[in-house]
């Protein structure tokens, strides 16, 4: 009677155990609400446990174990939780796997103190070490990891799936390796360091691509926190043109004094510096929309300097339902882009870039084209230049990440020696998410 209340009481805290770590490593919230949806599915399992065994007895039990426990569970996690399937897979997994470690520890009390009970008494005091273990220093890593991808859950969750199936074959299903059969005592070693080869490759192979695409987010950032800073300096221009066309008077007055005294050199030069200053300062107005209004004069400028004739035509309104920085950053990127490709050439003619953005209907409606040299190849959607003079890299992932988070659409094409750049965003909605 003491045997059966021990192993009753003992496969209870195997379940609470195996159901506390697999929701510990599947991420999920805790509330009080499900609290007592653990409590009642927790019943639930034992209860069947407790008839199945009484039905078929505790053999036929632990063989029908996967389908009365490890199965709910992963459904209870994936479906109450609404936790992806392999992240709940591999949280159960992981779970049983760890129940080994308090399985090895009560066994190894048995061999040394000759005792049975020293093996429920060993296994108690192990389970509730390797749960606080498992809380404190595991958990949030196995979170991170399994949340990373569905690869790296499916990678995470290989090792305690390789060794649940040799666990159930060798030694519920069958009684291979308590024989000592030394294929089966040589298997278990056998899978585990092969895989863990491989799981160092692939995982290897994983992190690197993640660290590449976690580089060119933080690129993208940089680009939109510099487009910030461009906005920044150009209105910081246009204020200071505010404060020279205010200050106007003192530079009549300096004139009037030169007047007086006849010197119609001075006055000449005076002129010919406070015209330039006006023209450095002043933005173009190309539209009723200050920020493009402000990208466009400062674009033209820099044109000028790759002796790179920048053409226009806006159409655009005060208020576009565009976030400024990306706005900044949106036509910054396309206008870099073609002024540098245009640059390239050789032959003055060629050397223009032309800029085209309307609103039509409801959409923002944005185009570039212009020559380039050597060869644009279209890998996929996205141009891939063979030269790096020609822009196309990162100023081409910033503009095809902001016109996606509007849900907006883009083309990149090439026709007869021209790159053509078209950008169509809906206006008037909440930008979706990345």
């Amino acid at each position: 009677m003491m045997d059966t209340i021990i192993v009753l009481f003992r496969s209870g805290i195997v379940l609470v155990f195996g159901v506390a770590v697999s929701i510990l490593f599947a991420g999920v919230q805790r509330s009080r609400k499900g609290n007592l949806a653990i409590i009642i599915f927790y019943t639930f399992i034992l209860l069947i446990q407790i008839l199945c065994w009484q039905a078929l007895g505790l053999q036929t039990t632990m063989k029908l174990y996967p389908f009365i426990t490890h199965l709910p569970s992963i459904m209870f996690i994936a479906l109450y939780f609404k936790r992806p399937w392999s992240i709940s897979f591999s949280s159960v997994l992981t779970a049983y796997l760890c129940c080994q470690i308090p399985k090895w520890i009560g066994s190894l009390s048995v061999a040394i103190f000759g005792n049975r009970y020293a093996d429920h008494i060993a296994y108690l005091i192990a389970m509730c070490v390797v749960y606080y273990f498992l809380n404190k220093y595991v958990a949030d890593s196995v979170i991170r990891l399994v949340e990373r991808s569905t690869r790296s859950c499916l990678l995470f969750g290989a090792v305690p799936l390789l060794y649940y199936l040799f666990d159930y074959a060798t030694t519920i299903y069958t009684n291979l390796l308590y024989t000592g059969a030394r294929e089966a005592v040589q298997f278990a070693p056998s899978v585990i360091c092969t895989f863990y080869l491989v799981f160092v490759l692939l995982y290897t192979n994983e992190f690197q691509k993640q660290s590449i695409a976690q580089r060119e987010r933080d690129i993208l950032i940089s680009q939109l926190q510099q487009s910030q800073l461009e906005l920044d300096i150009m209105r910081q221009m246009q204020n200071n043109t505010i404060i020279y066309r205010h200050d106007m008077r003192h530079h009549l007055s300096l004139i009037g004094g030169f007047a007086a005294e006849g010197d119609l050199q001075k006055i000449k030069d005076y002129l010919a510096s406070t015209v330039a200053d006006i023209d450095s300062l002043t933005p173009v107005r190309y539209c009723e929309n200050e920020t493009v209004n402000l990208i466009l004069s400062s674009f033209v400028t820099r044109a000028k300097r790759y002796r790179v004739l920048l053409q226009t035509d806006v159409k655009l309104p005060r208020e576009l339902g565009v976030n400024d920085t990306e706005l900044c950053a949106l036509l910054s990127n396309a206008l870099e882009n073609a002024i540098a490709a245009a640059a390239q050439l050789e032959d003055e003619k060629l050397r223009k870039v032309y800029f085209h953005a309307i609103i039509n209907g409801d959409k923002l409606v944005i185009s570039t084209e212009n020559a380039y040299v050597g060869e644009i190849h279209i890998d996929g959607e996205l141009p891939m230049s063979s030269k790096k003079e020609a822009g196309h890299g990162f100023g081409i992932k910033s503009i095809v990440a902001i016109v996606e988070r509007y849900g907006g659409l883009y083309s990149f094409e090439t026709e007869g020696g021209v790159f053509i750049m078209q950008i169509m965003i809906p206006l008037g909605k909440e930008k979706h998410g990345v």
